[in-house]
């Protein structure tokens, strides 16, 4: 049997996790990577019968996680697979205040794991497997912040955008090749999450969209993480995936 490979960042919990779920089949290889294992999931890959990796890893330190994925990547034998995937999902929301009162630690952390983290972990893969003659695809995970200026956002705002911008480029560069990659940053919707609960736990005095926020929750507009991970591999699966490098999945 051949295998579908895909690496997926910030898989523990939320959509993250959602995705993971969904992606377990008797046909698969999905390596997490993530900082906690989740042994639930370890257990749902060996009912059905998938390959399941956890490698418990820390994104702010993305060159070394690149690299461990790329000596991985050239120990596989790509002729066992049938496709290979990478979606990076992780992200993080630091403090919820204006710039000037931001903690250095924690805009860098947003900017290593939501930025910086998805492109040198981009650069393994495609690196590593530029020769594959197989499908390959980047799914990356974007926001509509990536798209919309909020205040008290701004780390998060830039690392959304940043994400944005880096794939259409990356979008320029794969259609150069003979077998290149189909790439997408796509945006998932508003989704009910621990991200979502940190924005309407929010000082609305430091983040004045809160209120926004907690009117999506309160009308009831908030996505579940099962259902959002559903309409993402929708879009994966679409065979125009990649035709838009900057995307939407509510169109």
């Amino acid at each position: 049997m051949q295998h579908h490979l895909t690496i997926l960042t910030g898989a523990s919990r939320g959509m993250g996790l959602g995705l993971a779920q969904q992606l377990l089949a008797p046909d698969a290889l999905l390596l997490c990577l993530s900082r906690q294992t989740n042994t639930a999931l370890a257990e749902q890959a060996q009912r059905v019968g998938a390959t399941l990796l956890q490698w418990p890893v820390d994104l702010n330190d993305g060159a070394a996680v690149a690299a461990q994925l790329g000596n991985w990547l050239a120990q596989q034998d790509h002729a066992a697979l049938a496709s290979a995937t990478l979606i990076n999902n992780a992200g993080v929301i630091p403090a919820l205040v204006p710039l000037r009162d931001a903690d250095a630690a924690g805009l860098a952390q947003a900017l290593r794991v939501g930025l910086e983290a998805p492109m040198l972990l981009t650069s393994a893969f495609l690196g590593a497997t530029r020769d594959w003659q197989l499908p390959r695809k980047v799914l990356n995970i974007s926001s509509g912040l990536g798209r919309r200026a909020m205040a008290s956002q701004a780390a998060y705002c830039a690392a959304k955008a940043g994400l944005d911008h880096f794939t259409r480029c990356l979008a320029l560069d794969e259609a150069l090749q003979a077998n290149g990659a189909k790439v997408c940053a796509l945006a998932p919707g508003v989704i009910d999450t621990d991200m979502q609960l940190q924005l309407r736990s929010a000082d609305a005095t430091q983040f004045p969209d809160r209120s926004s926020f907690d009117g999506l929750y309160s009308q009831g507009q908030l996505t579940s993480p099962t259902e959002a991970a559903q309409r993402v591999l929708a879009y994966l699966a679409r065979s125009d995936f990649g035709s838009q490098p900057v995307a939407d999945v509510r169109g």
